[in-house]
């Protein structure tokens, strides 16, 4: 059995077809999913997971009502603030990847800012919700700031190229779950996902929780993660 992959991200997707489901607004969906998303914090952290990434609103999720992202921008400001001494109790050092857009109300960008300061100096598992997120914006600015930096184009490697991306210090991922059976990449962190195993488990983000979290991770397990080698002989047989 291996062990646990060291960094998991979810695509947190569904919401809007479980409140439609149950003939409920969208918005009702996305505050059902709350519940799940401090549910797989608590069980990633007590599964020893190192990293935990949460695609949580994407560059492309602008293009939606404006009345529903006015209330996602509520409703992510009242579950950080609700949820910040949970996380500082837990140990868990927390990040936001994105947040660039002027759109996003200066409030909540504070809120941001004051819980990645609060937990800082934490050493537990490290949060990151990628939030205004978008994996192509992120790797167009990273070739930005090697052109700034006056890098010469024979000295890039790929290594150098991470260094420039936002939070250069986060591992690849290892495991992508997206919920609700849809199995699409969606611009998420498309640099860090280079060779990551996904599962796509056909239930909905308001739905899941962490024993669909903790078999998903015994899916991993059972992968055969070879990095484009071959698996060791077995046998004598080199076929």
């Amino acid at each position: 059995m291996r062990a646990v992959p060291r960094h998991v991200a979810c695509v947190m997707d569904g919401n809007g077809r479980w409140a439609q489901r149950r003939s409920l607004p969208r918005t009702a969906g996305h505050r059902a999913a709350e519940t799940t998303v401090i549910d797989i914090i608590e069980a990633a952290r007590a599964a020893g997971v190192e990293w935990l990434s949460l695609y949580a609103f994407s560059t492309e999720n602008w293009n939606r009502p404006g009345s529903e992202v006015d209330y996602l921008m509520r409703l992510v400001r009242r579950v950080v603030r609700k949820h910040a001494p949970l996380l500082l109790a837990r140990g868990i050092r927390c990040r936001f990847l994105g947040v660039a857009d002027p759109r996003i109300p200066r409030e909540l960008t504070r809120d941001f800012e004051d819980l990645a300061t609060l937990t800082a100096d934490s050493r537990g598992m490290t949060l990151t919700v990628a939030f205004d997120h978008g994996g192509r914006r992120d790797i167009v600015e990273a070739a930005r700031s090697l052109i700034r930096s006056g890098t010469p184009a024979e000295e890039v490697t790929e290594q150098l190229f991470a260094d420039h991306l936002p939070f250069p210090d986060t591992p690849d991922v290892d495991l992508v779950i997206r919920t609700s059976g849809e199995q699409r990449i969606s611009n998420f962190m498309l640099w860090q996902v280079a060779y990551a195993e996904w599962v796509f488990p056909e239930a909905l983000w308001p739905d899941f929780r962490a024993p669909d979290f903790l078999a998903c991770l015994h899916t991993y397990r059972r992968r055969d993660r070879r990095f484009g080698g071959v698996p060791p002989q077995t046998n004598g047989d080199p076929s």
